[in-house]
């Protein structure tokens, strides 16, 4: 990325358009605009205020806390449902169901040992195999 466009960036950005729109109109690739402004804490504004990525309504910062990026938990529960892509999950693992032997992948439970309920059921009362 040349200084030109990093230039370009950081006014876009001051400017209040969010990451694709400068990646639009500059070229440059959206996870590239992204990595920049994050790493040059390049908040959205409107006349000096920071404003909430989902909807641009204003945001109050308090001095000397972490940035806020939305306006409530509303928005910042609809943006990141828009954004699954950027959700990065650490906590994902890999089992095989002792009912159907199939492998499967669960989020957030290590102790799960059933692929879905019905092969739970199979196999706690003898239902035979299911899935």
């Amino acid at each position: 990325m040349t200084d030109d466009e990093k230039r370009q960036i950081i006014v876009l950005r001051r400017d209040g358009l969010g990451y694709g729109k400068i990646a639009q109109q500059t070229g440059v690739s959206m996870n590239t605009v992204k990595s920049f402004c994050r790493r040059s804490n390049l908040i959205v504004s409107i006349g000096g205020k920071s404003v909430c990525e989902c909807c641009g309504k204003q945001i109050e910062q308090a001095p000397g806390r972490k940035q806020k990026r939305f306006c409530s938990d509303s928005c910042r529960n609809k943006w990141w449902n828009g954004h699954l892509d950027l959700v990065k999950r650490k906590a994902v693992y890999t089992f095989t169901c002792p009912n159907c032997g199939k492998v499967f992948k669960a989020y957030g439970n290590s102790q799960r040992k059933f692929c879905c309920h019905a092969c739970y059921i199979a196999y706690r009362f003898g239902g035979g195999r299911h899935g």
